[in-house]
């Protein structure tokens, strides 16, 4: 088929920089159907292939097999029912080796063979109910009244399990003047409860091969798998899912093994294998499929929660896109030469992107809302993309021989980064060594590792408290009035000069009303200032306090204790216990509770001075 360029047919870019040729853009060609309706077949067996497009109608009452050779319509059928799905199977080893096409519509899949009426397979009649068919029975013979048999099968439709057959609904639906003549025109009919088809697809007998004969795969509106003979369209199978199916992927060979992946309407996706009567693993999904298809062992599905999903053949999650617009269908892109498998998504804002594991490799933009997807050889052309729009235009796309998608292609999408794998050693020898030794002395090192812990932690405890005890470092015991102390000796002795620094380290107000004492024993020391009344901290800055000691001995250890108070209560309490401390012991004095001279004394910090 040659290629045309068609202006403002869409693309990535310009044609020199796209990687699609456009062949054919035609916006009037009246094409209203969706891509389980839209095929790729070889239908004479002389390696043309045709489009096989499964028309809606613009209205719904013009349904048509429609079949297009290139670019020009080559023939068409009309279909008594709106098409569900198309799919082209061989049934028969004859040469030429020519695909029939299988349509299905409402209870029946019809057949064509050279584009003519073949076959006609019948889905099996469903059981009814024994009592509607007794309310029939009754009608027929004139023995009931028309409401008395309405309010019968109205209480069969309650209760009853099964549901009822069309012709009753349709019954119970009419008024009064109406339900004489429908009774009459209809109570000597067998009545009939008939399913239909929601989805088909097809699954090869027994060979591999592209040209080897496939059996149909239909799925029902009363939730049940059939798989028919390609031959004698008998039942060879059938499976039950637990709801009603919409999309159908199938891997695999009848008579050998074979899997079917089963998007249903309950937004679950069932798996199912040879010989199973019920799905083998389930898939909950976190909304409504759009479309699915198969990329080698993994599941893809588009969600209406504009999410795009990948699950493994067993179920387990893999990957979770994003989508820039609500999808619409989802096509599979297949390029055999480079062995090259993406997902086309066709989105709500009039484009189509492609991603190759989550990864997105490539856009094209259309000129209407893509509703349809068929990826595959048309014509003499390996890879083209045919697609059909939401106002009934047909595009076709050809990919270009000197194409290649690399991970990189789009700013959109995961980055690069998380596709590379990590360069993970071997294990080595020590390594199963070291884990073989875990797991036989697990529970040995585990005590080990919690006793080290614990005299770890003893080891800290005892350190914590013996810096308190011995008031290494000055410690304020008010959060609310953080207070920072420094002692520095200055002389040789016996007599020297002790500078006290004090800092208020809060940041927002000034603490004032602090008393300050030395605590010492009078035995080693005389002070000349045992106690001073401090200025107002202001935050930030630092008050030096300056007296005199004596050193009495050549031993003794004393300290400053930073107190709120007034002056003579202070004073008294210091000096009652510096006379009963012993020589070179320093005391943290806690009063909270006891008074003294009717005032309650409370210790703000204390600081170790050493002699000089």
């Amino acid at each position: 088929m040659a290629a045309k360029a068609s202006s403002g047919s869409g693309g990535e870019g310009t044609q020199v920089n796209s990687k699609w040729l456009d062949a054919h853009y035609d916006p009037v060609a009246n094409l209203y159907t969706f891509s389980s309706c839209v095929t790729l077949a070889d239908l004479y067996g002389d390696g043309d292939y045709k489009l096989v497009v499964g028309d809606l109608g613009l209205t719904g009452n013009e349904m048509k097999l429609k079949v297009y050779q290139g670019i020009g319509l080559l023939s068409e059928n009309a279909l008594p029912d709106l098409p569900v799905s198309v799919a082209t199977f061989l049934m028969e080893q004859h040469e030429p080796r020519m695909p029939a096409v299988a349509v299905a519509s409402g209870p029946f899949v019809y057949v064509y063979k050279n584009l003519r009426p073949y076959f006609k397979f019948t889905l099996p009649p469903m059981e009814l109910n024994p009592m509607e068919k007794s309310v029939w029975e009754q009608a027929k013979e004139d023995k009931v009244d028309l409401m008395s048999m309405r309010e019968m099968l109205e209480e069969i439709r309650e209760n009853a399990e099964m549901p009822l057959s069309v012709q009753s609904l349709r019954f119970l639906t009419l008024d009064p003047p109406e339900m004489e003549h429908f009774v009459n025109q209809y109570k000597m009919q067998p009545i009939k409860r008939q399913t239909v088809i929601t989805c088909i697809a097809t699954l090869k007998k027994n060979m591999v091969d592209e040209d080897a004969i496939s059996c149909l795969v239909i799925g029902t509106e009363n939730s049940e798998i059939l798989i028919l003979d390609p031959e004698a369209f008998t039942i060879l199978a059938k499976m039950i899912v637990p709801s009603v199916p919409a999309f159908l992927d199938v891997t695999g060979q009848f008579d050998v093994e074979y899997r079917l992946t089963v998007a249903c309407r309950n937004g679950c996706i069932y798996i199912l294998r040879r010989d199973s009567k019920r799905p083998k693993y389930c898939i909950e999904l976190s909304a409504q499929a759009v479309g699915l298809v198969r990329i080698q062992k993994n599941i893809v599905a588009a969600c209406s929660d504009e999410t795009l999903q990948s699950y493994t053949q067993k179920g387990k999650k893999l990957w979770v896109v994003s989508l820039p617009g609500t999808p619409i269908t989802v096509g599979l892109l297949d390029e055999k030469f480079q062995s090259f498998q993406a997902v086309l998504v066709a989105l709500a804002n009039m484009e189509v992107h492609m991603y190759r594991d989550k990864n997105l490799v490539n856009v094209i933009q259309t000129q209407d809302i893509v509703t349809s997807i068929c990826f595959g050889r048309y014509g003499r052309e390996d890879n083209t993309l045919v697609m059909t729009t939401k106002g009934g235009g047909l595009i076709i796309k050809i990919l270009k021989r000197t194409a290649t998608f690399n991970k990189g292609d789009t700013a959109i999408g995961a980055p690069v980064a998380q596709s590379i794998k990590l360069n993970v050693p071997k294990k080595t020898k020590l390594y199963v060594d070291q884990t073989m030794r875990e797991r036989e002395s697990g529970v040995a090192m585990h005590q080990v590792f919690q006793t080290d812990l614990r005299r770890i932690r003893l080891m800290a405890a005892r350190a914590y408290v013996q810096a308190l005890e011995c008031s290494m470092t000055p410690v304020s015991e008010s959060l609310r009035e953080p207070l920072k102390m420094n002692a520095v000796v200055q002389g040789m002795g016996p007599t020297f000069k002790l500078s006290l620094n004090l800092q208020n380290m809060s940041d927002t107000h000034a603490v004032a009303n602090l008393l300050i004492s030395f605590l010492y024993d009078e035995k080693l020391y005389f002070i000349e200032q045992p106690f001073f009344k401090a200025p107002m901290l202001v935050p930030g800055l630092n008050y030096p306090l300056v007296t005199f000691v004596e050193c009495l001995s050549d031993q003794g250890i004393s300290g400053v204790c930073v107190a709120r108070g007034s002056k003579s209560a202070t004073a008294h309490r210091t000096h009652q216990h510096a006379s009963q401390r012993r020589p070179g012991s320093i005391m943290t004095y806690y009063p909270s509770g006891r008074k003294t001279a009717g005032l309650p004394i409370r210790s703000l910090g204390t600081a170790a001075i050493a002699s000089p």
